[in-house]
């Protein structure tokens, strides 16, 4: 039997188990992978490629990094590759219609949300941050509008206590991986049907901004608490003291106090900030503007401005 000819559209650490799970599938061959180019990152903005481009370039998979996917270039690109199947994970580009529609057997989406919640650019750090106890994967037909197709295939994966989107990330694009490879057979030989979403039960997130991180005491921990493990890696939590930002890497709800929002205090020599419900949440790990991370109770140390 011939295999499947794909073109995978990816970018971040996400999408690589699930391109290296189609890899080693012998009923599929890839044909490409399309990536976002490459971009400056950090202080000194050092050009760095989208992991994708790198697990690609390791598995000998030829990479394009197209700025704009509705431009020509790309679309004359694709209709010369002349795929099977588009499979798509945590891209970051919205993808026209008349590339979607060059697929001759359609283009599959591994979405990290139970659909239709969660639909957009930041569905594992919204369930974190709603304070869901379970989320999952699935995988989707992709038409023209945002997280929209019809579900092939859909798994539940519970979230930790201690969770990060980073970590969640992990295991469902593990979760994922498994998925894709039986889902997309299925749908090639009509084994598996496609189910229409309920767009009346539908929820939307949006991309996440830097400034989503700052820190607004007013709100009660436990949800400054989540925002934390919702915002690693990325925008990741922060407040300012003395005219620097301080960032939040990892922190525990603490007892109430009396004082107002924003009133620091220190709880088992740790620092720790009064928010919105009158509880603290404490600060157990931290990276002032411009030094290393530390554990709170070694900022303490030689913090002489805090209380």
């Amino acid at each position: 039997m011939s295999s499947h000819k794909i073109v995978f559209f990816g970018t971040s650490d996400f999408a690589v188990p699930i391109l290296r799970r189609l890899a080693k599938d012998d009923r599929f061959e890839l044909l490409a992978v399309i990536t976002q180019p490459d971009r400056p990152v950090g202080r000194k903005a050092i050009l760095t490629s989208p992991p994708i481009k790198e697990a690609a370039v390791a598995l000998s998979i030829p990479v394009y990094q197209y700025e704009n996917m509705k431009s020509e270039e790309a679309f004359e690109g694709l209709k010369k590759l002349s795929a099977d199947f588009y499979t798509v994970a945590s891209f970051g580009q919205i993808i026209p219609q008349r590339i979607l529609d060059l697929s001759k057997l359609g283009a599959i989406n591994v979405h990290a949300s139970l659909l239709p919640k969660y639909r957009g650019a930041s569905p594992i750090a919204a369930a974190i941050l709603a304070g869901e106890k379970e989320t999952g994967v699935s995988i989707m037909l992709m038409d023209a509008k945002m997280d929209h197709g019809a579900v092939l295939a859909s798994a539940v994966e519970a979230i930790k206590p201690g969770d990060t989107t980073t970590s969640l990330s992990k295991r469902l694009a593990e979760l994922g991986a498994g998925m894709l490879p039986e889902s997309m057979i299925g749908f090639a030989k009509k084994e598996i049907a496609a189910k229409e979403q309920d767009h009346s039960r539908a929820t939307f997130v949006k991309m996440l901004s830097r400034e989503d991180g700052r820190i607004d005491w007013n709100t009660s921990a436990k949800e400054i608490e989540r925002a934390v493990r919702a915002y690693i890696p990325w925008p990741g939590c922060f407040f300012e003291l003395s005219g620097k930002r301080v960032k939040i890497l990892a922190a525990s709800l603490g007892s109430e106090s009396e004082a107002v929002p924003g009133t620091h205090e220190i709880v088992d020599q740790y620092p720790a900030i009064v928010c919105g419900d009158h509880s603290l949440l404490v600060l157990k790990e931290i990276q002032p503007e411009g030094k290393s991370t530390m554990r709170g109770d070694v900022y303490l140390n030689g913090a002489k401005n805090w209380k």
